[in-house]
């Protein structure tokens, strides 16, 4: 089980950070006709929007920090990292399609979707596959088939209730701000429990053989020429030849 940097750390816990950030100051740049619970995270860096530039530059650093998780987080799998990575590509991708000061767009809507289902799937691939050291291992918590199940299950019905609202509803603003937080701060989560489950996994890992703890073994040599007497010290006697062995028979 590779171990995730500190970096990751960071990368992860900035990404709620930058979220409410970013919609608390640009929402405090627009008209008073602005409603947060109402109106739209995409408006605050929409065509129509005062000083845009604010939820632009937080979507696109929200964005690489998915990107940067991704690339380090090694103990959720290929297909868990592809879509968290797809997400934070999406999620730079909202700048260069936002939405336009009247009506809709089908180019930011399609984007928008790509981003947020790609960041609500993405904890549910760590439960289906996990590399073959952590399978063999105990699972980082967040990356357990019933929690990862859960957690994408609970991101689904957080993004339904933003659907209903954005159909016919008057809290389309909370609904989205809710579940963009949500899907923020599940990589922190896997992060987090990645790296106490590599600690647990390196203080259990059994020492591999010829390695510093297991001193090679010392090779007794038995020294050549005559052997000392145990009792005295001194070269032991040989033996006296055998009866007959030589001087002939008086």
């Amino acid at each position: 089980m590779r171990a995730v940097p500190v970096r990751a750390v960071v990368t992860a816990a900035a990404a709620p950070v930058l979220l409410v950030t970013g919609w608390t100051v640009a929402g405090t740049r627009q008209p008073a006709g602005y409603d947060p619970v109402r109106d739209t995270l995409s408006e605050l860096a929409g065509q129509g929007a005062t000083d845009r530039w604010i939820m632009t530059g937080c979507l696109v650093l929200l964005g690489c920090c998915y990107l940067g998780t991704a690339a380090v987080l090694h103990a959720a799998g290929l297909p868990a990292r592809f879509l968290l990575a797809l997400g934070g590509a999406a999620t730079v991708g909202l700048v260069a399609f936002p939405r336009p000061k009247v009506g809709g767009s089908l180019a930011h809507g399609t984007v928008a979707t790509v981003a947020v289902l790609a960041l609500v799937l993405w904890p549910a691939a760590t439960a289906l596959r996990l590399p073959r050291v952590a399978a063999r291992a105990e699972p980082p918590w967040a990356f357990r088939r019933p929690v990862a199940l859960t957690g994408t299950l609970l991101l689904l019905t957080l993004f339904g209730w933003f659907v209903a609202e954005v159909t016919g509803g008057s809290r389309t603003g909370l609904a989205e701000r809710v579940t963009a937080v949500a899907v923020a701060f599940w990589p922190l989560l896997a992060v987090l429990s990645a790296r106490r489950a590599h600690r647990r996994w390196s203080l259990g890992r059994p020492e591999p053989p010829g390695s510093a703890a297991d001193p090679p073994p010392v090779e007794t040599v038995r020294p050549s020429g005559p052997q000392l007497d145990h009792r005295v010290g001194s070269p032991a006697r040989p033996a006296p030849p055998p009866s007959g062995a030589c001087g002939g028979h008086r």
